[in-house]
């Protein structure tokens, strides 16, 4: 990886995590977003535990750009999922427009990967 994709796979990799942190301390707000689109509690913390993976993934991907990649493109995933559950729930813009903000940047993280190997 560049010094520029390496710099976005650690900064994102932080945003995932923190993202998840928010789903394991119970914060209300996170809660109530992810129960209002459907997400049941038991499924929030698996849903956390991915983040983490994921983001372990883009951190281990500046050694091995392959993981990075794969890591890269399910966290575009996920965001992605969660825009369509907010969506599916006919949420506004402002309640999803986070997650379809951080699905592009994992889209373009996902590119400069690409590019790079």
């Amino acid at each position: 990886m560049n010094t520029m994709t390496t710099i976005m796979a650690v900064v994102l990799a932080a945003i995932a995590i923190v993202s998840a942190m928010g789903k394991l301390r119970k914060m209300p707000q996170v809660i109530e977003s992810m129960t209002h689109v459907g997400v049941k509690p038991n499924q929030i913390p698996v849903l956390a535990y991915l983040e983490i993976a994921g983001a372990l993934g883009l951190l281990i991907g500046i050694a091995v750009p392959l993981l990075g990649l794969v890591s890269a493109v399910a966290l575009m995933l996920y965001f992605l999922g969660a825009v369509v559950a907010h969506i599916r729930v006919k949420d506004k813009f402002k309640d999803f427009g986070p997650a379809l903000f951080l699905a592009v940047l994992f889209g373009i993280l996902t590119n400069l990967v690409s590019s790079g190997m």
